[in-house]
């Protein structure tokens, strides 16, 4: 008899079983990654937030710290994006897949896919999964509207199967999900597996600092909420005092806070006020938020490492996951996957012998 969890997920990237760590910026680190591929599952690094060399040192410390293969995560816009392509396709022995949300072109693709390495973007509406897939991907990340972060409007329930039933390449399920049985609902629903940051977050692996993995373990979903106030996207985020402040902003506070992440993006970068202010109108090029919205945009990254690098868990931003709003808990990665695979497997098969579990 097959066993279900061997999917094609399972098979395209080696991995024992079809869960996928997502990469959090700041939070999927070397460590975190090994944590997960060595328990079973797949990892992806957060080189989204890296520059060339840190990518680099980051792979070759992964590389030591596990002898499976893991994924890697970048944008085309970051600063030495092109650097890092390459860096990647030159360990593309270990790395197994990209990820990524604004990503590469069909040439950029096809480079990929030449190099052995499976692209498999996260998308968050039908349109976005078929112009992925027009352009080479061979499998996507479906994240419904329960995701952390940016996040869209559709939950997954109806997301996942709208594009299932649009393209014909493996899907994986994301946003919601936390456990055996969200990856026992996923196979059902004809997905290859799960993707999974917020539960990864909270895991002892993770290097959050104490006092905000603890608010992450304090949040019930009725604090947990999404602002449009942050950089005009709607990101779901935990109702803590800062995001509390610049949602009860008018448009002077707004423009307060802006200096005032202003201030902080040029204390930890060292940027002069005019590379300030020139990153946040490239930011409205388009004409698509305020300045003074665009410059919070700009120094939103600072805001996210004050609370998950930094611990500060009142004066930054957690971006999260509604369902942290479930999570009471802090395994190991091994003991995670370890209960997901239970879980997952007392569920399915209880579904074949009509019994309860």
């Amino acid at each position: 008899m097959a066993d279900a969890l061997d999917t094609a997920l399972t098979r395209r990237l080696g991995c024992r079983l079809p869960v996928i760590q997502t990469a959090m910026g700041w939070i999927a680190t070397p460590q975190l990654v090994a944590a997960t591929s060595n328990a079973g599952a797949f990892g992806f690094l957060a080189a989204a937030v890296m520059s060339p060399a840190e990518t680099a040192d980051a792979i070759a410390r992964l590389r030591d710290l596990t002898p499976h293969a893991f994924g890697v995560n970048f944008h085309m816009f970051q600063p030495g994006a092109a650097e890092i392509v390459e860096i990647i396709i030159t360990n593309a022995d270990r790395v197994r897949a990209v990820s990524f949300g604004r990503g590469p072109d069909a040439r950029m693709i096809g480079r990929f896919r030449d190099a052995g390495i499976l692209c498999i973007p996260t998308v968050g509406a039908v349109k976005h999964a078929q112009k992925m897939v027009q352009l080479g991907c061979e499998m996507v990340t479906v994240q419904g509207g329960e995701g952390g972060g940016h996040t869209g409007s559709v939950p997954t329930t109806v997301l996942l199967p709208q594009v299932l039933d649009t393209v014909d390449v493996p899907v994986v399920s994301a946003g919601g999900m936390g456990d055996g049985r969200g990856l026992a609902a996923a196979l059902a629903y004809g997905a290859v597996g799960i993707a999974m940051g917020t539960r990864f977050l909270m895991t002892q692996e993770s290097p959050v600092p104490a006092t905000p993995k603890a608010a992450y373990l304090k949040a019930g979903t009725g604090d947990i909420a999404v602002s449009t106030k942050v950089d005009g996207i709607p990101q779901r985020m935990i109702l803590n005092p800062l995001l509390r402040r610049i949602e009860a902003s008018g448009k002077l506070a707004m423009w307060r806070r802006a200096m005032e992440a202003g201030l902080e993006m040029k204390r930890q970068t060292g940027m002069s006020w005019g590379q300030v202010i020139a990153s946040a109108r490239g930011m409205t090029a388009h004409g698509e938020v305020p300045l003074a919205q665009a410059m919070m945009a700009a120094a939103a990254p600072m805001m996210i490492q004050r609370a998950v690098v930094s611990g500060d868990a009142e004066n930054g931003l957690m971006a999260t996951g509604l369902v942290a709003g479930r999570l009471s808990d802090l395994p190991t990665c091994a003991d995670l996957i370890r209960e997901i695979e239970h879980d997952a497997r007392a569920r399915l098969a209880a579904l074949c012998t009509g019994g309860q579990t």
